[in-house]
């Protein structure tokens, strides 16, 4: 295919309105959301925005979330999401504004120095459009992303004890390998859903860990390196739970019994329990949601990564479609060339479809199977378009193979050198697909080739096309009968001695 495929499968898009509904029922924007409704009339803040301790209780209060032990946790979170996205915006009280970084260090924890009310971007989440949700919900995604690749709280604070300094070495923690690592995943679930064609279908965590882990080449892991990737499933673990809020995800955890429990010696307190081939879903299942997809895209996008969705070529070309749909998974080609033809006549659709695929460049076979299959869903009203090629070389059999199909009347008999050039080409365009499925299926289509025309090596390398002599090295190597195999690989080499001519 051409040099410049997209990067990445494209993916099929849930509605803007849809995608901001999604992001407005994630429950920790939705919690933000609610605080920023709460502090109506002025809420007191600390030096970085966040809740004082009577404020966080009343807080935790108005959420509901009083009778959870990890209710004052969750709390705070969503207060930190409603500043970081300006759902609340703070300003300092006129002492507060003399206190600095040095100074905010002696202050007690309650001790408030700034006042947080509604901001300007709360209104957006009722009255503005589903892009004005989104916007807001990605840069509250990108904080919580930012979150989730934190070292661990507990290990830092230990750090810090007694005025000790926070030594990022010895926490074995690097933002930008943590980062990278964790977009690697984002970018393989990415691509799963891409490729998928039942949406919605879960990953198992070990799976996704491994794909990141294991060598590509390597047919049994190591110990070592599946220590590794018991590591990784852990921390991503602990990187879904926080990703799941924010609705960039749908992740079911890892069983909690299925992990073993060490003392401060490192001596098991209580052991995991065995799992069964069968339970592999409890060591964790994690998917993207539609709202995950989008977002992925949109930072790939910001990244200078070409990532197609479904729908991006309806305004486009006949000739940029068909050099694109080649790539796309068979559903997903449906889905786009129906958004292409929704946009134009069939008549027109036909035309511009037909003249795109000619040509004897390398990818000319794969552009008239993809014109043909686009063909395929366009109304009969099309027919004077198809009648119009009938002669043509490149386009008179898949015009016979469309009119046939729609039990339409007076269509002429092909000469033998169209029913070859297109038998030629059709193999042609399928030669690059090494899917085992395609492989079988080109497999059977060669040899119902042979068992329907008698003599077909005979005549086949005399045709004008400039796949023959590749098409016939292809069939020697597929035919199961092996004096047919032969046959084919005597006559590759005579259309290669005639191309050379």
């Amino acid at each position: 295919m051409p040099a410049d495929r997209p990067t990445m499968p494209p993916v099929r898009l849930h509605p803007e309105a849809e995608l901001a509904r999604d992001a407005l029922s994630a429950p920790l924007l939705a919690r933000a959301a609610r605080l920023a409704r709460w502090a109506g009339t002025g809420v007191p803040v600390g030096v970085g925005g966040e809740l004082v301790d009577k404020s966080l209780i009343a807080a935790t209060e108005h959420l509901d979330l009083a009778g959870d032990e990890e209710g004052p946790a969750y709390t705070a979170e969503a207060w930190q999401l409603a500043v970081d996205t300006g759902l609340v915006e703070i300003t300092e009280d006129e002492d507060g504004a003399a206190v600095d970084d040095a100074a905010a260090a002696d202050l007690p924890d309650d001790a408030a120095v700034g006042t947080a009310t509604p901001g300007e971007e709360l209104a957006l989440l009722t009255s503005g459009s589903p892009q004005d949700v989104l916007d807001i919900w990605l840069g509250g995604m990108e904080t919580v992303l930012a979150d989730a690749v934190a070292p661990d709280l507990s290990d830092i604070a230990e750090q810090l004890a007694d005025g000790g300094e926070l030594d990022l070495d010895a926490l074995d923690w690097n933002p930008e390998e943590e980062a990278e690592l964790l977009d690697g995943i984002l970018g393989n679930l990415y691509l799963l859903s891409a490729l998928n064609e039942v949406p919605g279908q879960d990953v198992p965590l070990p799976a996704l860990a491994a794909s990141m882990i294991v060598p590509d080449d390597m047919d049994e892991p190591t110990d070592e390196i599946l220590e590794e990737v018991s590591a990784a499933m852990m921390r991503l673990d602990d990187q879904f739970r926080v990703l799941e809020p924010i609705g960039l995800v749908a992740y079911r955890p890892v069983d909690e019994a299925l992990i073993e429990e060490l003392d401060e010696d490192g001596d098991t307190v209580r052991a995991a329990e065995p799992l069964a081939d069968e339970d592999v879903a409890r060591y964790g299942m994690v998917r993207l949601t539609p709202l995950g997809v989008w977002a992925v895209r949109a930072r790939m996008l910001d990244a200078g990564v070409d990532a197609p969705a479904v729908g991006d070529l309806a305004d486009q070309n006949a000739d940029t479609l068909l050099a694109a749909l080649p790539d796309y998974p068979e559903v997903l080609a449906q889905a786009e060339s129906e958004q292409w033809l929704a946009a134009r006549t069939p008549l027109d659709a036909a035309r511009d479809l037909l003249a795109a695929a000619r040509g004897d460049d390398e990818y000319g076979p794969l552009r008239r199977l993809a014109a043909q299959q686009t063909l395929s869903l366009v109304a009969p009203e099309a027919e004077p378009a198809l009648r119009e090629v009938l002669d043509d070389r490149y386009l008179g059999g898949l015009a016979r193979v469309w009119l046939a199909e729609r039990g339409l009347p007076d269509i002429p008999e092909p000469s033998q050198d169209m029913v070859f050039w297109l038998t030629v080409d059709t193999i042609a365009a399928q030669l690059g697909d090494t899917d085992d499925a395609a492989a079988a299926e080109l497999r059977e289509l060669v040899q119902g080739l042979t068992e329907q025309h008698s003599g077909f090596f005979d005549e086949v390398w005399r045709v004008d096309h400039p796949a023959t002599a590749e098409v016939l090295e292809v069939m020697g190597q597929l035919h199961p009968d092996k004096k047919a195999a032969k046959e084919a690989r005597k006559a590759a080499f005579k259309a290669r001695s005639r191309q050379a001519d």
